[in-house]
């Protein structure tokens, strides 16, 4: 009888087996762009940053990061708003594309581990193993709508917005010393607190578009503090975190 050889082809293993998505968690990101650049591109944070999803890539999870535009985008439509009146798509599209320099930011600094391009459609599903970086898609709202579109797109129900706050608050601290945080809020109450409305540049710890959408959804947002790394890695392991939870 002839012996068989059942000798697996390696480039036939990794085509077929190894993107099972079914394995690997998916995990949303939403980065706000302050995070990345409160003032200058802030490299302590993107080193920190990358170690920390790279720890946690080994432990069977993967990415969806997506890049908002920030103290960039605001100071980009500020000054182009100065000059005259403005279009609110037209302040939008600058917007946008300092998400999409940021996104080439994180990009880079995850290429060994990234998909090969960046995602500028929300409603676009690619097969990936470990990051994907996304950005900007068009104008009406911020990347924050975008997460929560990525978040349905993969089939996702938690989503994580990562800003330069620890909470939500009951109302803005920066103006009212009796401000209290949040840990768990509705849709309903923190949609009162940040309105109904988006214009270009609005800086909410969740855009109102965004937030509309995710009730709809059904999604469950998690506000805290990108610039904590251990408070992140205790959210990324089911342990007690600081932060809103808004669902």
């Amino acid at each position: 009888m002839e012996h068989q050889n059942w000798t697996l082809n390696p480039k036939f293993f990794r085509s077929n087996f190894i993107l099972d998505e079914s394995m690997k968690e998916t995990i949303i990101i939403s980065l706000g762009g302050s995070v990345i650049v409160p003032d200058k591109i802030d490299t302590n944070f993107l080193k920190k940053f990358r170690k920390l999803i790279l720890t946690n890539l080994k432990k069977d999870k993967r990415f969806v990061i997506i890049c908002g535009g920030g103290k960039t985008a605001r100071e980009y439509i500020s000054a182009i708003s100065s000059v005259g009146k403005m279009k609110n798509e037209d302040l939008d599209w600058i917007g946008i594309h300092a998400t999409r320099l940021n996104s080439q930011v994180l990009r880079a600094v995850f290429k060994d581990v990234a998909y090969r391009r960046i995602i500028k459609n929300p409603r676009e599903r690619v097969r990936f193993e470990k990051v994907l970086i996304a950005a900007g898609w068009k104008p009406g709202f911020s990347t924050d709508y975008d997460a929560v579109l990525l978040a349905k797109t993969y089939g996702v129900k938690r989503l994580i917005n990562l800003t330069n706050i620890d909470y939500v608050y009951n109302k803005n601290p920066t103006e009212y010393k009796d401000a209290k945080p949040i840990k768990e809020i509705s849709w309903g109450y923190f949609r009162g607190i940040v309105g109904e409305k988006w214009k270009p540049g609005l800086s909410a710890p969740f855009d109102p578009i965004a937030a509309k959408k995710a009730e709809k959804y059904k999604l469950q947002v998690i506000i805290a503090n990108g610039n904590n790394m251990q408070n992140i890695d205790n959210l990324l392991e089911g342990r007690g975190f600081i932060g809103t939870t808004i669902k």
